[in-house]
């Protein structure tokens, strides 16, 4: 059955049976208006789901009697027996429906026009009568007429006409109220069984054979839905839960027994256990789940009040109320939700003049957002207040001794600011019913972690702050990944395991080192890596073993929030649903663990918490970095696009950057392995000849030692620039503030407020080789003569992606601006292909798209948008004003991808 129409017909069938009881009650006491407006509302719902769905005569019968409640609701009509009586045989009527749509799954046909009638004429206050019914057949002795009773019923069975209801105004020959002789009839003279077999017949079509309206006295057949829900003690189902959790350990140790075991007549009853303990233990999970709705019930009231106490204007937006999670992570986070509500409505939105000062409106909008995402449940809590004053925060921490002004100075903004989440800590000038006592925000934070969960913080000031929480669906069973290092077993929970990754000399996964740390490549991301032993101080070494070798290292690559990292294990088992158990005392204060845990063998391992893992890297502090903080400030409106750089030093101390994407490796040579070509460095590399080049005549190459190179590779082409020292990978956004004419250097810029060289990467690409460009021409054929006109107001970015398109074979001309571009359409200038920028100044992408498109010779050529926009609404705007694809800035294989299938397309349909 359809979900829709079975959550359709069980809500239904319970708003009928109360409907039933109060209905009563309302004919006992007319004069309650609270129980009358009860009564309305779940007629007027049930008619309203009628209509949605698509029942018309469900809908018509409930409008009727909805009219009669509406009347009696306004004082219009009394409320009479007869009223009372008319609408519970409405809600007969309905049940006898609803009972064959269930069984058909389909709205029954059925003439229902009396009873709507007589509705109606109850609704003008008219008199209304009950239906007539044809009197039992009796003999000359008055004594009931056994032949002409099977006679009438078998006639009906077949579909004969029956004696005509509205024969006879008066009592029936036997002296019985019309309606209610020939029931009465049929159980005296022992037909009783015939007469609820013709009851269920017309039941089950609401008409008779020859179309006349049914108007059985029996009583509805209803839903089978109708007892499908009932009310469980939460006890009982935790008592359930944990049996369920003893149950998954013993099959659990009964498949680790068969493994060792081979062919074993236990395989095939132990596999069958197995899923049943699956489908058992997801069954008791789905009985605990429960809508966040619950949990935020009383926040509207909380709210409320404290818009009052404060003097605020404050208004509370929730959505997602029905996400579910497990009952017991509810229970756990209610608190923490309410005091993060509390704290946003104290501390977050300003008092109605400030905000009119501010140019906002007067009432400050407080939001919850519940959503799915993977096994966790995150939940967001967002004001649009003042945000978080950050200087506030830098006075108290020096004050309060938690760091320096030096140290300060080091750390980023998102780092600064997650120190509220410290015991004791508040920027409150006062204490107040509602805050400043410093305690609140470190135990939200201390609870959610308890869960398994983390917490985040995004503040712009003036613009409001909104804190992430991501929590696990439940904390009774996981799947775990079980791996070992030190000869010791450890349970990692498999929702934080991104994949796992084997790296080696030969593979193409290399661990490498930045500033003395260990960093794992992968697809152009350096992850940072901790080893778990040396983690966990089960190896006393004290610089990691992280170096690979042919048979290569296990990394799982994990991820905690916006920060992903690798931990290197020695090795991996298989996945496990294991049962989480409380960690010990004596352990709590550790905080790589979050729990143990029974295996199948029987041994108890501890459960890794990844967040603990993730603070000993270094890379975070208390759930934030560098690109949480990045999140975060993205939000501000006419920010500067980032952008991820490496910054070395080479031929001498100045800093230098590059553009992440275009970096292929970071390598180290060995120096004695250099050769000359030509009177140039050398090496052989990965199957190929590879040309170093220094970045500048200073540089000299030693004759020993290793010396770090970075590698960029197109097709067939690589070439290795050498350099001094790798210093560290920034994410940033910066302008060239002065242009170079140095061969080699675009200019110069603010890097992680340094002033920085960046490099012309196309300089050194042509001096390495100078057929780079050409060396894929004859290849390609016609397409080596197809010109790209790229658009984009940075001169960085066009010599940045220049030489990517040309290494595929095009020819390209770059302009700072759309109105350039236009005088270049003016002018006669042809193109097969326009890329451009979607954020410049004056006109925008946009509307150079609209422009381009509306008339003149380039209204046919394929356009391309470039954004670091990428949301679909954008996408979906770039194709409204024009362009062919859309392509996210920096995505060079996707734009090279994208050209020659929009051209392809664009020649497909010239041909």
């Amino acid at each position: 059955m359809d979900e829709l129409l079975s959550e359709f017909l069980t809500e239904t069938m319970e708003s009928l049976s109360t409907l039933d009881v109060e209905l009563v009650r309302l004919e006992r006491n007319p004069d309650d208006p609270e129980l009358l407006q009860n009564i309305f509302r779940l007629v007027h719902t049930i008619k309203g789901t009628c209509g949605f769905l698509g029942l018309p005569r469900l809908e018509k019968v409930a409008h009727a009697a909805e009219n009669v409640l509406g009347r009696v609701r306004d004082r219009e009509l009394e409320v009479t027996p007869t009223i009372v009586t008319l609408i519970l045989e409405s809600l007969d009527r309905i049940k006898e429906i609803l009972a064959e749509l269930e069984r058909s799954q389909s709205e029954p046909a059925g003439n229902d026009a009396g009873l709507i009638e007589r509705l109606n004429i109850a609704a003008d206050g008219g008199d209304v009568q009950p239906p007539k019914r044809a009197a039992a057949p009796v003999g000359a002795d008055g004594a009931p007429d056994f032949d002409a009773v099977r006679q009438m019923m078998a006639a009906e069975m077949a579909g004969d006409p029956l004696p005509d209801d509205d024969a006879d105004d008066g009592d029936d020959a036997a002296g019985m109220p019309v309606g209610t002789a020939q029931p009465q009839a049929l159980v005296a003279a022992g037909a009783g069984a015939v007469a609820t077999q013709s009851a269920a017949n017309q039941s089950a079509s609401g008409q008779k054979a020859d179309g006349g309206e049914h108007h059985d006295t029996a009583a509805p057949r209803e839903s089978h839905l109708a007892g499908q829900n009932i009310r469980v003690s939460v006890d009982l189902l935790e008592h359930l839960m944990t049996m369920v959790s003893e149950l998954v350990l013993t099959r659990n140790q009964l498949l680790q027994m068969v493994r060792g075991r081979g062919d074993s007549e236990f395989t095939v009853p132990l596999q069958r256990l197995s899923h049943v303990t699956s489908e058992l233990q997801e069954g008791v999970m789905k009985t605990r789940m429960q809508p966040i709705g619950n949990a935020w019930a009383k926040l509207p009231r909380v709210v409320r009040d404290l818009g009052q106490e404060l003097s605020k204007k404050l208004d509370l937006k929730m959505y997602g109320s029905e996400t579910e999670l497990d009952r017991q992570v509810l229970e756990l986070i209610k608190d923490p939700l309410t005091h993060m509500v509390r704290n946003s409505a104290d501390h977050g939105l300003e008092r109605p003049d400030e905000r009119r000062a501010a140019g906002k409106p007067e009432t400050g909008t407080i939001t919850l957002n519940a959503y799915h995402e993977g096994g966790h449940i995150i939940i967001e809590i967002a004001d649009d207040g003042r945000g978080i004053d950050l200087s506030k925060v830098r006075q108290k921490i020096v004050k309060v001794g938690l760091a320096t002004e030096n140290e300060l100075d080091g750390m980023t903004e998102t780092q600064i600011a997650q120190f509220i989440f410290r015991p004791g800590f508040s920027t409150a000038e006062k204490v107040t019913s509602v805050s400043g006592r410093g305690v609140g925000m470190d135990v939200v934070r201390t609870n959610i972690e308890k869960i398994g969960g983390t917490i985040e913080l995004r503040t712009v000031s003036g613009k409001g702050s909104t804190f992430v929480i991501k929590i696990p669906l439940t904390l009774a069973i996981v799947a775990a990944l079980i791996v070992e290092a030190a000869g010791d077993r450890f349970a990692l929970p498999q929702i934080s395991v991104v994949e796992l990754v084997r790296a080696s000399n030969t593979s193409e996964h290399r661990i490498e080192r930045l500033n003395s740390r260990p960093v794992l490549r992968l697809r152009d991301h350096l992850l940072p890596l901790v080893s778990l032993g040396h983690a966990l101080a089960l190896i006393d070494d004290e610089e990691p073993g992280v170096e690979t070798d042919d048979d290569g290292l296990f990394v799982i690559v994990c991820k905690v929030g916006t920060f992903s990292f690798g931990i290197i294990v020695d090795q991996v088992f298989d996945t496990e649903e294991i049962v989480v158990k409380p960690v010990a005392p004596i352990l709590r204060d550790i905080t790589m663990f979050s729990g143990n845990t029974i295996l199948g063998d029987g041994s108890v391992v501890m459960i890794l918490d990844p967040n603990g893992l993730a603070t000993s890297v270094g890379q975070i502090q208390t759930g934030g970095d560098r690109r949480a903080e990045a999140a975060a400030e993205a939000a501000e409106a006419n920010m500067e696009d980032k952008l991820s750089l490496l910054v070395f030093r080479a031929g001498g101390e100045d800093p230098k950057a590059v553009p992440l994407s275009l970096v292929a490796r970071l390598e180290e040579i060995d120096l004695a392995t250099i050769e000359r070509s030509d009177g140039r460095p050398v090496v052989q590399y990965r199957g190929q000849i590879m040309p170093l080049v220094l970045v500048n005549e200073t540089m000299q190459l030693a004759r020993e030692g290793r010396q770090p190179v970075v590698v960029f590779t197109e097709r067939n082409r690589t070439m290795g620039l050498v350099v001094d020292e790798i210093v560290d990978i920034v994410e940033d956004s910066f302008n060239v503030e002065l242009r170079s004419r140095r061969d080699g250097l675009i200019g110069t810029a603010v890097i992680a407020g340094r002033t920085t060289d960046i490099i012309d990467v196309g300089y050194y690409l042509l001096k390495a080789t100078g057929d780079w460009y050409q060396a894929d021409k004859p290849k390609l054929g016609k397409a080596a003569h197809r010109r790209v006109l790229l658009v984009d107001d940075s001169a960085f970015f066009r010599s940045l992606i220049a030489p990517v398109l040309r290494v595929s074979g095009y020819e390209v001309a770059g302009v700072e601006s759309a109105e350039a571009a236009m005088k270049l359409r003016d002018q006669g200038v042809e193109f097969d292909i326009i890329v451009s920028d979607i954020e410049m100044p004056g006109m925008d992408g946009f509307a150079f798209a609209r422009a381009i498109r509306e008339d003149g010779p380039w209204t046919q050529v394929p356009m391309i948008a470039l954004s670091s926009h990428t949301a679909p609404e954008d996408f979906d705007r770039g194709r409204d004003s024009g362009y062919d694809d859309y392509v996210a800035k920096f995505d060079r294989e996707g734009l090279i991808a994208a050209i020659g299938q929009v051209m392809n397309m664009a020649k497909g349909s010239v041909a």
